[in-house]
């Protein structure tokens, strides 16, 4: 029995790793992931410059989730960018995830050159899934502007590079997106970000529970499970295989991370429960998904992944 997994040349222990943008603000925080049970980790999507983000409270734990609009914190890229080459010489190779989410498309290519220009050889994860221009959609929910893009970074960017993409709710709009991004030496989708501009109440204050955006903001956790592993089927059943998934969305125990793997995904993001529980939940549900893959006599992730049933 093996939890093992392969992707981007390299075999890890386990799938599972944290959703950028929890438990990853710091190097204190990523030093406790790197620690943790964790297969893999992620840094925080990161801007040029430091930013301090939306007011607080801007995240909020309710009883099926989590509802959020954080603004982007983030210590700025060379701070990053710094712990990542100082880790990459002191590690036995496994690559570490770079995530990045500028505030316009000329900042994600400033930063994507720099990486190209620098001594990283992890693997880079371009935000595609936050607002840039007020009164316009996030970018991935602009199909010209995300092809024009990645068209734009590829004429220069040549180090492995996957994209977080926000969730789809169209079968029309999986076909297009997944059009475009088999145009591309892509090494992974990451499917999927928050719902966003959900709204939860306090019912006995009658107000919102979070201050930016009048309480709106992206939803995660168990209310997004089932988005999330529509979106994992739908791109691994439409992208070309050397384009790999990582499913993100709803994973609180082993079961929620089975069915992500069951629908195509390779390595799997845990967000709102690693807020909620802390870096000791990748014992507990690595434990989890070793006991389903027993019950089901499964020795390899292998066996199963993407072998959904359908009626």
């Amino acid at each position: 029995m093996t939890l093992e997994t392969t992707f981007f040349n390299h075999t890890f222990a386990n799938p599972f790793m944290n959703a950028s943008g929890v438990h990853c603000m710091t190097i204190a925080e990523l030093e406790e992931l790197a620690n943790s049970k964790a297969g893999a980790y992620i840094t925080k999507s990161c801007t040029i410059n430091e930013r301090s983000g939306n007011p607080e409270p801007r995240y909020y734990d309710v009883p099926l989730g989590s509802i959020n609009s954080m603004g982007l914190p983030n210590l700025g890229f060379k701070y990053y960018l710094d712990y990542a080459l100082n880790v990459e010489q002191q590690s036995d190779g496994q690559p570490l995830f770079f995530s990045i989410a500028g505030m316009s498309a000329a900042e994600n290519l400033e930063m994507l050159m720099m990486i190209e220009n620098s001594d990283f050889q992890g693997i880079t994860e371009l935000n595609l899934s936050c607002p840039n221009v007020p009164g316009k959609p996030q970018l991935a929910y602009d199909f010209d502007a995300t092809l024009e893009l990645l068209k734009q970074v590829f004429a220069h960017f040549t180090k492995p590079l996957g994209i977080k993409l926000p969730p789809y709710f169209d079968l029309a709009h999986f076909d297009q997106m997944a059009e475009i991004l088999n145009q591309f030496p892509l090494t992974y989708v990451n499917s999927i970000n928050s719902i966003g501009n959900g709204l939860y109440i306090d019912p006995q204050s009658e107000t919102v529970v979070i201050k930016p955006k009048e309480g709106f903001g992206g939803l995660g956790g168990e209310y997004v499970k089932p988005t999330a592993l529509a979106n994992v089927r739908a791109f691994y059943t439409r992208l070309k295989p050397e384009i790999k998934i990582i499913g993100t969305g709803g994973i609180r125990n082993g079961q929620d991370a089975f069915e992500h793997l069951l629908c195509g995904a390779t390595m799997l993001q845990i967000g709102t429960e690693l807020h909620k529980e802390g870096p000791q939940i990748f014992n507990r549900i690595t434990k989890e998904l070793e006991s389903i893959m027993t019950e089901k006599g499964y020795q390899s992730i292998d066996e199963f992944r993407g072998k959904l049933k359908t009626l």
